[in-house]
C-alpha cells in the first residue's frame, strides 16, 4: 500500500463520508462528526482503496485471514472491496484469494435461515470488518455470529475509528483491532 492509497483514500472519506454537525449516532451518542462511510466504500474510487488499503492491512498484520465480513450493511462493501482486490492480487501471484461475507442483523425467517451469507465456511479465520468503530458493538455482534457459526475471529479491521472508546471495548473483549483511518486524521479536512 502506498502513501498516496491512503492520502487519497482519507481524502475520499473526508469530502464525501464525513460531516460536521450536531448528529445522535447509531449508539444513541451525541456528536459534532458524522461518518457515513458507506458514500465512500460505495464509490468506485472508494472501493479501489479500500480494497487495496485493507488487504495490505491484512498482509501486514500477519494474521492468517480465509475470510472478512461483518454486520450488514456498513461492512459489506468493504468486505467485498477487500475479496475482489485479493482475487487481483492473487491473479498477479500475489497470495491467496480471501472470501468476503455478509452477517444478518436477524437470522432469515425462510429458507434456510442463514445469519451468515456468503462464503463463508466453518473454521475460516476471520477478519471482522467495521465501516465505523464507535462502542464496538456492531463488531462484537458479529464475533458472536461468526462464532457461532464456527469460525475463528483473528481480529477487527475497521475503515474508521472514531476515536470513541471502541478500540478499547474490543481489546477488552480479547480483540485485536486496527483501523486504516482515525477521526484525528479527518478532523483537519473536513469544511
Amino acid at each position: 500500500m502506498t502513501d498516496t492509497t491512503m492520502e487519497r483514500l482519507i481524502a475520499l472519506l473526508a469530502s464525501l463520508s464525513a460531516k460536521r454537525g450536531a448528529f445522535v449516532l447509531a449508539s444513541g451518542r451525541r456528536s459534532n462528526l458524522y461518518v457515513d462511510c458507506r458514500l465512500t466504500a460505495m464509490h468506485p474510487e472508494g472501493q479501489l482503496l479500500i480494497g487495496r488499503a485493507g488487504l495490505a492491512a491484512i498482509r501486514q498484520s500477519g494474521w492468517p485471514v480465509d475470510s472478512v465480513g461483518g454486520l450488514t450493511l456498513g461492512a459489506d462493501p468493504i468486505a467485498y472491496a477487500i475479496a475482489h482486490a485479493s482475487a487481483l492480487a492473487h491473479e498477479r501471484g500475489d497470495g491467496e484469494m480471501v472470501r468476503g461475507f455478509t452477517v444478518r442483523k436477524e437470522a432469515k425467517q425462510h429458507g434456510t435461515g442463514k445469519l451468515i451469507e456468503g462464503p463463508f465456511q466453518a473454521g475460516d479465520k476471520v477478519l471482522v470488518v467495521e465501516d465505523v468503530i464507535t462502542t464496538g458493538g456492531s463488531a462484537l455482534k458479529a464475533v458472536d455470529a461468526i462464532r457461532a457459526a464456527g469460525g475463528d475471529v483473528q481480529g477487527v479491521l475497521a475503515l474508521v475509528d472514531r476515536q470513541e472508546g471502541g478500540r478499547e471495548a474490543l481489546e477488552a473483549a480479547g480483540l485485536k483491532v486496527m483501523s486504516l483511518v482515525t477521526a484525528e486524521q479527518l478532523l483537519p479536512l473536513i469544511a
